[in-house]
Formats: structure tokens, sequence, C-alpha cells
């Protein structure tokens, strides 16, 4: 079925079409929250967010753009709205976090046929890594991380970011210029 035939069957309260919509979607939409949260459990909730706003708000949609490059949009603006909404709340985040790593340790046993040394190196390159993403602006940030993490191409940034390709172009060429000073400096330090 054809986007167009679903979602005029949605917008006449079809369930079965919403059926459709979620499951030709849902997978792409929860790998793009997790993209920007880093959490499997916020990004399963931002999911069912997303899905309940595409529901609400299927008879605003005009057409302008593919569907899932409307439902792209809504999760994004999902996805950033829950880091605005956590930066609020930093201070206390602070604290939580340092409890919650000190019970994830105690929790956690290393199965015997891993190597403990090469899993922390790992886990802190991914910690470095989000936190110098973290630290690009957040149309860089947004860019590159459809570009790199969800491989869309320059002209579904554009459409999602409802911006021109080249501005694109240029936000993922900034970011990653931004992300090489950054781990540059971070690594030198350490040296």
């Amino acid at each position: 079925m054809e986007d167009k035939e679903l979602i005029n069957l949605l917008k006449n309260g079809h369930e079965e079409s919403f059926r459709l919509i979620v499951d030709k979607s849902q997978k792409f939409v929860l790998n793009s929250c997790y993209r920007f949260v880093n959490n499997a459990e916020t990004a399963e909730d931002l999911t069912q967010e997303v899905f309940l706003e595409v529901f609400r708000s299927i008879k605003h949609f005009r057409g302008d753009s593919k569907l899932s490059t409307w439902i792209y949009r809504i999760a994004v603006t999902k996805s950033l709205d829950y880091l605005k909404r956590q930066k609020r709340q930093k201070r206390f985040a602070a604290i939580r976090s340092i409890f919650r790593e000190e019970e994830q340790e105690e929790q956690i046993a290393s199965p015997s046929d891993t190597n403990p040394d090469r899993e922390l190196e790992q886990k802190e390159r991914a910690e470095i890594l989000a936190w110098a993403m973290d630290s690009l602006p957040e149309n860089q940030r947004i860019a590159f991380t459809l570009s790199k993490y969800n491989e869309l191409s320059y002209n579904e940034i554009a459409e999602i970011l409802e911006t021109s390709v080249s501005s694109v172009e240029s936000l993922i060429h900034r970011a990653k210029a931004n992300l090489k000073k950054k781990l540059y400096n971070y690594y030198k330090k350490q040296n």
C-alpha cells in the first residue's frame, strides 16, 4: 500500500493503516531516537510519543514531503525536546548518574570469554565521543547524526531540517572539523 493511500485511510480513522505505518517506521524511528538520547528505554518512550503525535497530527499532514520524512522530523523534534528537558535538570542528573554508574558496576558481572580491558577501552571511547558530540552546536549534531548514524542522504537531511543541501554539507563539514579538534585536544591532554 502506498503512502498516499495509507494517509487517506488514517485520516478517515482506519486503524489498520496506522498499524501499517507503525510497522513500516517503528525500527527506523526507534533507532533515530536512540542516536540522539543514547538510552534504549528513553528511545522506546520517545518512539511511542512520536507515533502518538503522528496519530494526532495526521490530519494536518499536507503531503509536502514524504511520510517517512514527516515522521522522522517528529522523531528529531521529540528527541531534541527530551534533551532540552534533560539539560534543565543537569545538576540533579549529574548526581544521579554517579550513583547509577556505581550500581551498574556492582551488578554487572563480566563474562569469562570477554576481555575486560578491551570492553573498558571501548566504553571510554564511546563516552568520549558522546561528550564530543554533545558539545557540538545543535544543528551540526543533528546533521552529523542523521548522516553518519542514520545513513540518510544529504537530500533527506535537508528535507528533515527544512534547509538546503549546501547548508547540510556545510553543517556536516563543520561538525567533523569540530569533532576532530575536540578529540585531538582531549587526547593531547591525556598524553
